[in-house]
């Protein structure tokens, strides 16, 4: 709005300039006051002013397209939710952190060991218009579960969502496994998943989301998976009492349970016999795929599901 400061008042020139001058004269001459005219700064007439007016209107600057596109991808950086997925240079966890990645996220993928499969996935992700990084720590070391965080923060100003997506699994009967594989197990899957948790409670910002995951087998009870169904089971547990506990701060705690789903992790050791008869288990009588997990992670994370929480989703094609 252009404004002119006249001596007894301000008046702003708009498209009643004639008549907030006549009321102006008018007024003055009301109180016996002789009206002071510093309209030097205007032409003799009102068109030639409205003229002035235009003129400026028409010498709009354009910013220039580099300068534009510039802030447009600032923008859209400061304003991106920023995901944690945990073990995601492969497998299920690479095909959350794609998906999510589609879905407008800047995801940091987190890896043990495979520096050039993370560095691949970061790649593809950038090629196709996202926004990752890469950052190698142990889940089961809590030191390296803070630096996680700290990276995250570093890179993006902040964390809105973990995914627990990092796990290994050591098939065998109760009477059978040993303390390595146990222990393996358990640091992993379950003290890996609660460091990550309890980092998540302290750290995450205020309307986030949590997604652990867990397995069918807690359900199916399959023999040999014994310890690996017992893992997920406590973190299962962990997800609901979370939920709880992060109470008034507009964040879910949710666990993602696949059925079985065609990766390295699920086919190593098997053979064809038995995978196809675990494919048939469902009534969709296929193995899931990890797009099909990831769907249901996104989903959990996405805005269609902020009404679900400290709950369980099986993704198993029907199996239980």
């Amino acid at each position: 709005m252009t404004s002119v400061a006249v001596e007894r008042g301000r008046y702003h020139v708009l498209g009643g300039l004639r008549e907030a001058f006549a009321l102006h004269d008018a007024h003055e001459q009301s109180h016996d006051i002789q009206p002071v005219h510093h309209y030097s700064l205007f032409p003799d007439n009102l068109s030639g002013l409205c003229g002035i007016i235009r003129a400026m209107k028409r010498r709009t600057v354009t910013p220039r397209p580099d300068r534009v596109t510039r802030k447009r991808k600032m923008d859209m950086t400061q304003n991106r939710k920023v995901a944690i997925v945990t073990g995601s240079s492969r497998g299920i966890g690479a095909a959350i952190a794609t998906r999510l990645a589609h879905d407008g996220l800047a995801i940091v993928i987190n890896y043990a060991g495979n520096t050039a499969a993370a560095d691949v996935l970061v790649t593809k992700i950038r090629q196709a218009g996202g926004e990752a990084i890469a950052v190698k720590a142990d889940v089961s070391a809590a030191a390296d579960v803070v630096s996680l965080f700290d990276e995250t923060e570093k890179a993006f100003g902040g964390v809105d969502v973990l995914v627990n997506n990092a796990g290994v699994m050591a098939l065998g009967r109760v009477a059978d496994v040993d303390d390595a594989a146990f222990t393996r197990q358990v640091d992993i899957n379950f003290r890996g998943a609660f460091n990550t948790l309890r980092e998540a409670a302290k750290r995450l910002r205020d309307g986030g989301r949590i997604v652990n995951l867990s397995t069918s087998v807690v359900g199916l009870k399959f023999e040999t998976y014994g310890v690996y169904a017992a893992t997920k089971a406590a973190v299962e547990t962990l997800t609901a009492i979370l939920a709880k506990e992060l109470r008034g701060r507009n964040t879910t705690v949710n666990a993602v349970a696949p059925g079985p789903t065609g990766t390295e992790l699920f086919l190593e050791g098997k053979s064809p016999e038995l995978i196809e008869k675990l494919s048939k288990m469902n009534p969709l009588e296929r193995l899931g795929t990890p797009e099909d997990i990831a769907a249901a992670v996104a989903f959990l994370v996405g805005p269609d599901g902020a009404w679900i929480n400290g709950q369980t989703l099986r993704a198993n094609g029907g199996m239980v």
